[in-house]
């Protein structure tokens, strides 16, 4: 099984919704390890582990996110992993 990593930045209305909480529902149910955190320009990174199609399957929740977000742009960089085995709120 390889793995795969991708670094996320996620813009919008992302803070104050929920995001974090969500985003880490989501991980688990997909068995995908990393973090998610606020950043301190209105952004949320992401960091994710797990198998390509559990991470695509992320990916495109993250271009929605929860009921409340407003996400404008979903930026995806591919990283080498860091063999995380759980998916964290920072």
């Amino acid at each position: 099984m390889s793995l795969v990593c991708r670094h996320v930045l996620v813009s919008g209305r992302v803070q104050g919704v929920g995001f974090r909480w969500y985003a880490r529902k989501w991980a688990e149910e997909l068995g995908l390890a990393g973090w998610v955190r606020n950043l301190p320009d209105g952004r949320v990174e992401v960091w994710l582990e797990g198998k390509e199609k559990s991470v695509e399957a992320m990916l495109v929740w993250l271009e929605r996110g929860p009921p409340a977000a407003k996400v404008k742009s979903v930026e995806v960089v591919e990283r080498a992993c860091e063999g995380l085995t759980a998916f964290d709120v920072r």
